[in-house]
């Protein structure tokens, strides 16, 4: 028996949909706002969620990872009037369990509660009897989960396997943990960077070559392809791999055979494949730069990481493992970390992901070497910049329209103006104020710090900090 809740804002359809689902023998229930739904799903659990796209108070599809993320992780089914391909596409592109177009059929509803509880009854069984290898991996957030789960999944086989993300997302470790977990951990793994290949060279260095193909071979060498035998061939940066061996390579995966340069003997190699990319592999093949059908075989299996910007939950475990390490290599004994130090770094952006995040705390451990410990002010001027600015930006947005406030309020909070020039002035003396707070609080009140975030001199910031009494 599932328990399954239905966010939707027409009570006809929730109550119908209720009579079918409890025929079934499930338990049910609705919520008719998005918000309403969202409580639902954040405070009990669901085994299956039924989402309606356009609600009174905001985009289901929007919202469809929080559903997704809430404590149960149920499987999430799009309902709608409103069906469109770009939708739909986003929907499953988002791991929703289907999306189906009103109005829905009873057998459309049933079948598709079956099938999503068949799966969470399959994953249930098979998750305890898994003992996975994460290889360094950290993170206990919904999306590096379900990562793992894939990587768990795919070691197993012999499928191609592509992962994808960006920048410093950690997709080489994914890549390792794949093959800890594989029956070739045994074998070789072996790590290809085509984006650094020398295009002269690519072909030797992949197939290898025999003695004098070609100047300066003075001995034959064996290439990439063959010292990942009964192994892994990891290609990293694969959309980098240039095009005419992408031809070449297409029938290594094909044949696993292949001649080594100026050689006549064709040698074979029993390889995993795993490859993997920062770039839109899709739109290289559109543009002609990577073969519609080597990119067919490549992603037999694809796991997408998410960026560092959207697990924000791992940020303080990776954050903690990391200094950990750092204090140890250092011998240095554990530093202390202030409260508002997290805080800081859940409200970068992180463009680098992990690799930036990674060199951001070594640089506030040098910063702070010789005290017992880091605060805000230790980590590089840049990301406390960029961090001080969107809290400042937060805050404008967040002051309430004037315009639109009620006359009685303006005369409480301002009985004491009397005239258009002191009202501005008051409001523009308030949000100096704030400013410089806040540009102190985030420097550590560091005078040379906040006079290169905020662009004023220090007699000047001097001179504003005594005006409002603010401590430097």
């Amino acid at each position: 028996m599932s328990r399954i809740l239905i966010v939707d804002d027409d009570k006809m359809i929730c109550e119908t949909m209720s009579r079918i689902i409890r025929d079934m023998g499930h338990n049910v229930t609705y919520a008719l706002t998005l918000n309403h739904g969202l409580e639902k799903a954040l405070s009990d659990d669901f085994d299956i969620v039924f989402l309606d796209v356009r609600l009174p108070d905001g985009n289901g599809l929007e919202k469809l990872p929080i559903f997704q993320a809430s404590p149960s992780l149920p499987e999430v089914i799009i309902i709608t009037g409103y069906a469109d391909p770009d939708g739909a596409e986003l929907a499953i592109r988002n791991h929703a369990w289907d999306y189906i177009k009103k109005p829905a059929s009873i057998d459309s509803i049933t079948l598709a509660i079956t099938r999503a509880q068949q799966y969470r009854d399959g994953k249930s069984a098979n998750k305890a009897a898994v003992s996975l290898n994460r290889m360094g991996i950290i993170g206990e957030s919904p999306q590096v989960k379900e990562c793992l789960d894939l990587v768990a999944r795919a070691a197993n086989s012999m499928a191609n396997i592509l992962i994808v993300g960006e920048t410093g997302t950690g997709k080489e470790l994914f890549a390792r943990a794949i093959h800890a977990n594989s029956p070739r951990s045994q074998m070789g793994f072996v790590p290809v960077d085509c984006a650094s290949l020398p295009e002269s060279l690519v072909e030797s260095l992949l197939f290898g070559h025999t003695k004098g193909a070609f100047t300066g071979a003075d001995k034959a060498e064996e290439g990439l392809i063959m010292r990942a035998h009964g192994g892994t061939l990891f290609l990293d940066e694969v959309g980098d791999l240039p095009m005419p061996i992408q031809k070449s390579f297409l029938r290594v995966l094909q044949e696993r055979s292949f001649h080594p340069v100026g050689g006549s003997l064709e040698l074979e190699s029993d390889f995993r494949l795993i490859s993997a990319t920062n770039r839109n592999l899709d739109e290289l093949e559109k543009t002609g730069v990577f073969r519609e059908d080597l990119l067919f075989r490549l992603r037999t299996v694809t796991i997408t990481l998410p960026p560092l910007r959207e697990r924000e939950e791992d940020i303080k475990y990776l954050a903690l493992n990391y200094l950990e390490k750092l204090c140890d290599s250092h011998k240095t004994g554990m530093k202390g970390v202030s409260s508002d130090f997290f805080s800081v770094l859940r409200s970068y952006h992180w463009p680098g992901n992990i690799r930036e995040l990674f060199n951001a705390l070594e640089s506030a451990f040098i910063q702070a070497q010789y005290e017992t410990t880091i605060f805000p002010r230790h980590l590089p001027t840049n990301i406390r910049a960029q961090v001080v600015r969107s809290q400042i930006n937060e805050h404008m947005e967040a002051q309430p329209d004037v315009a639109q406030t009620d006359k009685k309020e303006i005369n409480i909070l301002y009985n004491d103006v009397s005239t258009w020039r002191d009202y501005r002035k008051a409001l523009i003396e308030d949000g100096e104020k704030q400013y410089l707070i806040k540009l102190m609080w985030n420097t550590g009140s560091n005078i040379k710090d906040a006079s290169r975030l905020s662009g004023l001199s220090p007699s000047r910031l001097y001179d504003l900090l005594r005006k409002y009494k603010i401590p430097a």
